[in-house]
């Protein structure tokens, strides 16, 4: 895999910030302050913003800073409904057209995730948790779905990240991603099914949940 870009460095750096609330929703973001602030000049950061309105995080407007996105609940319960569904389908793509290759990244993946759990920083291990699931989607082979896929995580990447925060029984988050790895290691479309309905089944509830409390 190659190296990111500067303009993916920079973005990766803001989407950070973002996610650990440094840049609230609804906050400018100033071009000119934040590339003196990263020590890089305007154009890999105008980069790096446009990299982010892409994914949902920024807004643009003309001739006026950008804004962190503060997207109404109704839009983000709306992405929550499609990406189950994208999810869902990747994966039993994924039972008949992965090879043993995206299933030994999938192993490297979880067991990653499984290590640094309960130690390394929590944005880190949602980070890897992210990683697990657009591995699932690449893993589908059919590269127009992994692509939307990714597009609707993308814009759900704050919403998740409050909720994995928030979360009171970790265990059960380790177990979920286990039963994800067997079915699909065991082509099992079914049992794939059953697993995603126990790990995203009370998405929308729990970002609904975390919605309501920053609005209070």
């Amino acid at each position: 895999m190659s190296e990111p870009s500067l303009p993916e460095q920079i973005a990766n750096e803001l989407r950070r910030d973002i996610l650990r609330g440094t840049l609230v929703p609804g906050a400018p973001l100033k071009e000119r302050d934040r590339a003196l602030e990263m020590g890089v000049s305007r154009t890999p950061m105008r980069e790096a913003i446009r990299i982010l309105s892409q994914e949902g995080l920024v807004v643009l407007r003309p001739a006026r800073s950008p804004l962190v996105a503060d997207p109404p609940l109704s839009d983000i319960m709306d992405h929550v409904i499609v990406l189950r569904a994208l999810e869902e389908l990747s994966g039993e793509l994924a039972c008949t057209n992965a090879t043993e290759e995206d299933l030994d990244k999938l192993r490297a993946i979880n067991a990653k995730f499984e290590s640094e759990f309960y130690t390394a920083d929590r944005l880190v291990s949602f980070e890897t948790d992210m990683s697990f699931h657009m591995a699932i989607a690449r893993a589908s082979h059919n590269y127009a779905l992994a692509d939307t896929h990714r597009s609707f995580l993308a814009r759900l990447w704050r919403a998740r990240f409050l909720t994995s925060t928030r979360r009171r029984n970790r265990q059960t988050v380790l177990e979920q991603h286990a039963a994800l790895l067997d079915a699909l290691c065991r082509r099992d479309r079914a049992a794939l099914k059953t697993a995603f309905d126990a790990h995203l089944g009370h998405l929308a509830d729990d970002i609904r949940k975390v919605f309501e409390k920053e609005q209070t």
